[in-house]
């Protein structure tokens, strides 16, 4: 008899052995990415079908917002998330000691100045209302941006993180509203001007190239990429979906979807 209970006990831990071995590889063919939905996720969808036929489950979770997509990432909720520039990246690892890595580059949403009162820069008076990000790297980005259009000046020393505080010049007298990036489009009509990111931008109607009154150049170092746990970079789905999103089906998508320059895609 105990003979009997010894062999049930082998074969008992052999079967969850093979089904703790299936769940794994299992686990492994599933590459769960957060997104924000335009066009971060809208690409995401259009590779689904490529990575299917890889051995692969794209499972997309969207997000609405910049700061829980990298905590989610961290915590291990995601495997990827895609909806953030390189320089983003590189402020929430420092800030929050995440050890978030690129995987690779994918496309730049140029950044825009627009507003809903004023045709172009020189109409917009003296002592108007900007509003701008206020997360350290796009309110840098936005405030460089401003200072590439002439309206400002600032400091040698304010880098990428530049704040309204490192305004050495500001002959107009404008004033900033520093805004979550997610509201600067909602906030549009309250204010002379917004500068808005592309992602929250195209959701909202706004085509850079079209109704920005100043547009960020091709030569943006805030590329948009596939990040990932230190580590993980170097996995097959991981690769597989970089590669995937940088092939042709994303090319004629983009093409086709954002015909104005919205979206650019990298090499």
């Amino acid at each position: 008899m105990k003979r009997y209970f010894l062999v049930l006990a082998v074969l008992l831990c052999c079967v969850a052995a093979v089904f703790a071995s299936g769940s794994k590889e299992s686990s492994d063919n599933v590459l769960k990415v957060g997104a924000t939905p335009d066009p971060h996720a809208a690409m995401l969808g259009e590779v689904v079908d490529i990575l299917a036929e890889q051995g692969y489950e794209l499972q997309i979770v969207e997000f609405t917002d910049y700061v829980t997509p990298n905590e989610a990432l961290a915590s291990g909720e995601l495997d990827a998330n895609f909806f953030q520039h390189l320089p983003y990246l590189d402020q929430q690892n420092a800030d929050k000691g995440f050890n978030l890595v690129s995987a690779g580059g994918i496309h730049v949403e140029p950044l825009a100045v627009y507003s809903e009162d004023y045709k172009s820069l020189d109409a917009i008076p003296d002592g108007a209302t900007f509003a701008i990000p206020n997360d350290p790297t796009n309110e840098g980005r936005a405030l460089l941006l401003l200072e590439a259009a002439g309206l400002i000046t600032l400091s040698e020393d304010a880098g990428l993180e530049a704040v309204p505080a490192d305004i050495a010049n500001n002959p107009h007298g404008y004033k900033f509203k520093e805004i979550e990036a997610a509201s600067l489009p909602r906030v549009l009509s309250d204010v002379d001007a917004a500068v808005i990111n592309g992602n929250y931008a195209i959701p909202a109607g706004l085509i850079a190239t079209r109704d920005g009154l100043y547009v960020e150049g091709a030569e943006s170092p805030y590329v948009n990429v596939i990040a990932v746990r230190n580590g993980d970079q170097d996995k097959p789905a991981v690769k597989a979906l970089v590669e995937a999103l940088k092939g042709d089906k994303v090319k004629a998508y983009v093409a086709e979807r954002y015909p104005n320059g919205e979206v650019v895609l990298v090499d």
